[in-house]
């Protein structure tokens, strides 16, 4: 029977192979590229390097947020919109015995 420390062991063992041959097929997948590149007289910018950034960021792109219309407003000028959290000048007037429908607009 196998014992956890040699089991731990094989693992170790395999954990590097595995990283070392990564690491060289890896290794290997690059001069390929290179030499096609070489071989075509091809570049990054022929390859689009640099611009699949910038095409993601257009595609994220999201519409500026719409204003919100203020729902609930206190005497000193602060609002809410009812959306969120409460804010703390409505969590303390609400704590004194104020109604929220005192605060709305």
């Amino acid at each position: 029977m196998t014992t956890l420390a040699e089991l731990l062991a094989q693992r170790d063992e395999l954990e590097a192979k595995i990283q070392a041959t990564s690491q060289s097929e890896r290794a290997d997948a690059i001069a390929k590229v290179r030499a096609l590149m070489q071989e075509n007289g091809l570049t990054l910018s022929d390859l689009g390097a640099g611009t699949a950034g910038k095409t993601r960021a257009k595609s994220a792109v999201k519409s500026p947020a719409k204003k919100v219309p203020i729902k609930y407003r206190d005497s000193a000028g602060n609002s809410w919109s009812g959306r969120g959290l409460q804010p703390r000048w409505l969590k303390a007037a609400l704590a004194a015995g104020k109604k929220i429908g005192e605060f709305a607009v």
